[in-house]
């Protein structure tokens, strides 16, 4: 019966065929760590892009606001222009509607007022100049506080019955206390017009 070599060379040899040996120091361990440095890396990195995409959104938003809007006085005032109309060069307001004085108004006050001012309605105030107006403009506070614009002096309306531009229904019109004129560019008075007379006169 053969003897199981017992002896310490032995046994070194067999556990060095089948025994388990200790990891050499440091073995084993930068796997781990390795993967842990990683996952770190690519988060770092997702939060790197979401804080980027942030910035780029947040300046397009920026970029991309509407302009503001334009000056108080700009959007409370009328802009005042010219026509030809029945052969006498009158103002009109922005749109191309004809304006008008009343006869009993001064330079400082209206007299159409309540009824009147609905028929007539004034001219906002203070009005800017467009191409061909060459008068003195200004503007005087209404018994309502409002600001109404002038013209050489003479308040400024429009008259509901003009249903279009290059229309004088009111010139020559007499109603709610006076006769009402189309205002020339030149500030002399405009001849009746052959379409005067119609519409809410009383």
């Amino acid at each position: 019966m053969t003897g199981q070599n017992t002896s310490r060379p032995g046994r070194a040899r067999l556990a060095a065929r089948g025994g388990h040996q200790p990891p050499a120091p440091g073995r084993g361990r930068h796997p781990r760590w390795i993967g842990w440095l990683g996952r770190a890396t690519v988060v770092a990195a997702a939060l790197m892009v979401a804080a980027c995409g942030n910035s780029s959104s947040g300046s397009g938003s920026s970029a991309s606001a509407p302009p503001s809007a334009g000056s108080g006085a700009a959007l409370s005032g009328s802009t005042l222009k010219t026509a030809t109309i029945s052969g006498a060069t009158v103002l009109t307001n922005a749109k191309g509607f004809t304006l008008y004085s009343f006869a009993p108004d001064t330079r400082t006050a209206s007299k159409c007022n309540g009824t009147c001012a609905q028929l007539w309605p004034p001219v906002k105030g203070p009005a800017t100049a467009g191409h061909g107006v060459t008068g003195k403009l200004g503007t005087i506070t209404r018994s309502n506080g409002t600001t109404q614009a002038t013209y050489n002096g003479r308040p400024l309306y429009t008259y509901v019955a003009d249903s279009a531009p290059g229309q004088a229904k009111g010139n020559g019109v007499n109603a709610s206390g006076g006769v009402w004129h189309e205002v020339t560019a030149s500030g002399a008075a405009a001849p009746p017009s052959s379409s005067g007379g119609g519409g809410y006169g009383y």
